[in-house]
């Protein structure tokens, strides 16, 4: 069940309904929660509803068993047991696949002809919630929190259908114990969730679905299409529309969960804004870039070697997709990383008087959009030839995928200019009444704007990690 569908507004009518009748109640509150998040999870496919369930009930137990503990080392082993288990099964239908047919090229095998079907399918979400869950378990071995008696509790917390599926990644720290209290919204509380909701589909609809067919043109057959400028306008078009869509799917879930009582972190912060790579990871996707900063890195041996940056960097690359052009984009990222560290570039840059500080955003766009090119194409070999002509002067394209996208790109510009900046918010100073109607009528706009232009729907791009 997506977002952006029918099935989905009837879906969340029903819940919203009944959500006030049963939020006071705590074992009613969790077992509706459990129950709407297994029917919307389920909708794409009930069988892989086994495999959240056999997560939560290993996690679930490793928690209790960690506590009851008399040792560290057993606690490690239980926390051993939780990291193979959840591990195991996300790489059993993740990478299968990637590492047989890498055995099967350099041994000349035929593993990956072997693998059962039903090993080439990805489950939907597997990604989030397995490192959503994981957390529980490595916070609980800290000692960051106490686990959980009730069954029905963590399931409410790990299958939480508003972020379930492509994130932000929620840790038990975060909400779990939260949980327990009865949530309560204020008005503003609830026009908050309803600027986010509403933000996240004109992001997803009226952005990021009228650039897709662009972009998805241009990449049917990029052996085709040659020219510096044109894979540049390309790629600068990508960078919107992955943006626009896996921020408007968290804006989206931050609003239903606000709407339901809780907040939870924004997962952007306008990385196109970034100064830097180290900026830019803390701007970008921020729920995973910190679950590797403090699960992975840290423990590494963070700062004290840029060995353990770059394990850090691959393995997020890794995380994204099973296929060598993941791992080079991860490896890109830790290159810009390691070079930023060695030269301190974004501050010697930002300090040239009046424009520095817009060369240094400039040039972290510029790399970040060329290692997008490794992420969004089908093969090495098509993400060779237009990286090859972006690095090249190469004459005019010879395929052109219709006209540039020109509105969708101002429209962006202007909402992130609007939402970064927040006029509304000076000119509640003046006029709170008038300003309060401004925005209204403003979102009003917005919605009848992103519902009456929106593009041919397209299902959000994080649903394949």
């Amino acid at each position: 069940m997506s977002f952006n569908s029918v099935t989905f507004l009837i879906f969340i009518a029903l819940f919203g309904a009944l959500w006030p009748f049963i939020k006071g109640h705590r074992l009613a509150r969790y077992w509706t929660i459990t129950v709407a998040s297994f029917i919307f999870y389920g909708w794409w496919d009930w069988r892989f509803l086994f495999l959240i369930i056999f997560t939560g009930l290993v996690d679930f137990v490793a928690g209790i068993a960690m506590e009851k503990a008399k040792s560290k080392n057993i606690r490690r082993t239980i926390l051993g047991v939780s990291l193979l288990s959840n591990l195991g099964v996300l790489s059993i239908f993740k990478y299968s696949s990637f590492v047989a047919s890498n055995i099967d090229a350099l041994l000349g095998t035929a593993l990956e002809a072997n693998i059962p079907p039903f090993m080439l399918i990805l489950p939907i979400g597997i990604s989030f919630y397995t490192f959503q869950s994981l957390s529980y378990t490595i916070d609980v071995y800290r000692g960051a929190i106490k686990p959980t008696r009730s069954l029905i509790h963590f399931f409410a917390f790990l299958s939480l259908f508003p972020q379930l599926v492509a994130g932000p990644i929620i840790r038990a720290t975060d909400l779990l114990w939260r949980m327990e209290k009865t949530p309560h919204t204020t008005e503003s509380q609830r026009f908050s969730a309803t600027k986010l909701i509403v933000a996240g589909y004109v992001q997803k609809m009226l952005i990021a679905d009228n650039l897709a067919g662009y972009v998805d043109s241009a990449f049917a057959n990029p052996a085709a299409s040659n020219g510096t400028l044109f894979w540049w306008g390309i790629m600068a078009v990508f960078a919107v529309q992955i943006y626009c869509d896996f921020a408007g799917y968290s804006n989206i879930a931050r609003g239903l969960l606000k709407g339901m009582g809780w907040s939870i972190k924004p997962n952007f912060k306008f990385p196109y804004f970034s100064i830097g790579f180290r900026d830019f990871w803390n701007r970008w996707h921020i729920s995973l870039s910190h679950w590797f900063r403090d699960y992975v890195y840290i423990p590494l041996g963070g700062a004290k070697s840029m060995v353990f940056m770059w394990a850090t960097m691959l393995l997020s690359g890794l995380w994204h997709g099973a296929n060598w052009n993941f791992l080079i984009w991860g490896g890109l990222h830790a290159a810009y990383l390691t070079a930023e560290r060695v030269t301190s570039w974004p501050k010697r840059i930002s300090a040239i008087p009046y424009a520095g500080k817009a060369i240094a955003m400039l040039g972290t766009f510029a790399l970040a959009v060329l290692a997008w090119v490794f992420f969004r194409a089908s093969n090495l070999n098509d993400a060779l030839h237009i990286a090859y002509n972006m690095l090249t002067p190469v004459g005019r394209a010879d395929h052109v995928p219709g006209e540039f996208p020109n509105l969708p790109i101002i429209l962006f510009i202007l909402f992130e200019l609007y939402t970064r900046f927040q006029p509304v918010r000076y000119a509640a100073r003046y006029n709170a009444i008038a300003a309060r109607r401004a925005e209204i009528a403003l979102l009003a706009f917005m919605l009848c704007i992103a519902i009456g232009f929106r593009g041919p729907g397209h299902g959000f791009i994080y649903f394949q990690f």
